[in-house]
């Protein structure tokens, strides 16, 4: 079975106005203590997958460590 390059595609995302924050808010269900603001929903989607990419080499880097 081949890696996928992009594991963050295998995630749920969200995104939603946060009229506290007056911007956009990224979630990702699978990781719900991750989530990124920005002042329009690209900008907050690709901030919170960029973050979910290297949460997911640091678990990987770690599980094969341990």
């Amino acid at each position: 079975m081949e890696s996928d390059a992009r594991p963050e595609t295998h995630y749920t995302y969200r995104l939603a106005w946060s009229a506290e924050d007056g911007e956009f808010v990224a979630t990702c269900a699978e990781f719900p203590s991750l989530s990124w603001l920005a002042s329009s929903q690209i900008e907050a989607l690709n901030g919170l997958t960029e973050v979910l990419r290297e949460v997911v080499a640091d678990l990987a880097e770690q599980d094969a460590a341990g």
